[in-house]
C-alpha cells in the first residue's frame, strides 16, 4: 500500500484490516512457557515479545530493521494564539531534525532506530478551522497517502512522531469530535501555554467541533476538518502498517489523536500499536483508555518527536532480548515444577 487515491480507497483499507498471525503467537507463548522462569514472571515483557512475535509471524521477533517517521505540517490555528511558539518553529525544527540536534536525534540512536522526517507543505499551513475545514479532500489524501508511502517493506517496527506548532489544538479537536467530552477536558499546556492560552485553545476546540459537527460523521471528515497534514500523514502511516503487519509504536498525544477518528468507526486500528508512553498532555491518559491503549512508560514528557516511543523502544529490545536469548529449561538442564 502506497497511498490513498480515494475516499473510497481509505475506507477500504479500514475495512479490510489484516489479523495477527495465531501460529506465530502461539509459538512465542509456547517459547515463553519453556524459558527458565516461572511462568508470568517477567509480567508485561513477555506479552510484549509475543505481542511483537504475532505481528512479525516468527515465534521470534526481532528489531533489525526499526525506523522513527516524524512528520512536520503547520496549523491555521496557529494565528488565533493557541501556541507559545509562532508557526516558523515547525521549519526551524524540521532543520534541527535533519542536522541531528533534536531530542528525537539522540534518542532514536540510543534505541538503534533510523531516523526519517517528511515535511508536509510547510509553506502552506492547514486552514483555520474554527471556519473551515483544515484541509480539502485532495490534500488530506495527499497527506495520507505521504504517511502511507514511507512505511517502506521489510521494517521490523515503526515510531510515528510529529512536529507541528498548533497541533495539540487539533489533537484536542480530534479527541473531542470522536469521543465526545468538553474542549477543556481534552486541551492542555502543549508547549507551555498559560492559563489564558488554554481558555484561547478550549474556546478554539470548541468554536472547531461547532463548525464541522454536522459534516464530520465519516473518520475522513473528522481528520480532514479539524486534523492536520502531519496527523493525517501519521494515520496513512498506521494504516499502511498494519497492512504490511509492521507493529507500531505510538507517541503521545498528538500521534495517538490521528487514531481517534479511524477509532470511532474501526475500534480494531489499534491491534497492531503500542503506546509507548503516557505523556503529560491532560488528554492522553483519556485518549489512550479510548483507544484501549496501556501505556509502557509515564516520564512526565510532552515534547513529541517520537520521543517519548522511542524511549520505550529500548523496553521492547529488553522484551526480544530476553524471550530470544533466555536458556530453555531443556537447554539449562533446570527441572520443571513437578
Amino acid at each position: 500500500m502506497n497511498g490513498f487515491a480515494s475516499i473510497p480507497a481509505f475506507e477500504l483499507a479500514l475495512a479490510s484490516l489484516p489479523e495477527h498471525d495465531p501460529a506465530a503467537l502461539a509459538a512465542a507463548r509456547a517459547r515463553q512457557a519453556e524459558l527458565t522462569k516461572p511462568p508470568g514472571s517477567l509480567g508485561r515483557l513477555e506479552d510484549i515479545a509475543c505481542f511483537l512475535a504475532s505481528w512479525q509471524g516468527c515465534s521470534r521477533p526481532h528489531i533489525d530493521h526499526g525506523r522513527v517517521l516524524v512528520f512536520a505540517g503547520n496549523h491555521g490555528v496557529t494565528s488565533l494564539g493557541v501556541s507559545a511558539y509562532p508557526a516558523d518553529v515547525t521549519r526551524q525544527m524540521v532543520a534541527n531534525f535533519e542536522a541531528g540536534g533534536a531530542a528525537i536525534n539522540a534518542l532514536a540512536r540510543a534505541a538503534g532506530l533510523h531516523l526519517k522526517v517528511i515535511a508536509l507543505d510547510l509553506d502552506r499551513p492547514t486552514a483555520d478551522f474554527t471556519e473551515e475545514p483544515a484541509m480539502s479532500v485532495a490534500e488530506c489524501l495527499d497527506a495520507l497517502s505521504a504517511g502511507a508511502a514511507a512505511v517502506e517493506d521489510g521494517l521490523d517496527l515503526i515510531v510515528v512522531g510529529e512536529m507541528g506548532i498548533g497541533n495539540s489544538t487539533a489533537a484536542a479537536a480530534l479527541s473531542a469530535c470522536s469521543f465526545g467530552g468538553e474542549a477543556d477536558e481534552w486541551v492542555g499546556p502543549g508547549t507551555g501555554v498559560d492559563r489564558h492560552g488554554l481558555a484561547r485553545k478550549a474556546a478554539v476546540v470548541t468554536a472547531g467541533i461547532a463548525t464541522h459537527l454536522e459534516a464530520a460523521t465519516s473518520a475522513f471528515e473528522i481528520l480532514r476538518r479539524l486534523g492536520g497534514r502531519e496527523i493525517a500523514a501519521i494515520a496513512g502511516a498506521v494504516i499502511a502498517a498494519r497492512h504490511k503487519r509492521i507493529p507500531v509504536v505510538l507517541d503521545g498525544f498528538i500521534s495517538c489523536s490521528a487514531l481517534a477518528p479511524l477509532a470511532r468507526h474501526h475500534p480494531a486500528i489499534t491491534a497492531h500499536c503500542i503506546a509507548g508512553h503516557q505523556s503529560a498532555e491532560p488528554g492522553h491518559a483519556r485518549l489512550l483508555a479510548e483507544l484501549g491503549l496501556s501505556p509502557l512508560l509515564r516520564l512526565d514528557m510532552r515534547l513529541g518527536e517520537g520521543s517519548g516511543a522511542a524511549v520505550a523502544v529500548n523496553l521492547i529490545r529488553a522484551a526480544l532480548a530476553a524471550h530470544n536469548d533466555m536458556a530453555t529449561f531443556a537447554e539449562a538442564g533446570v527441572s520443571t515444577s513437578a
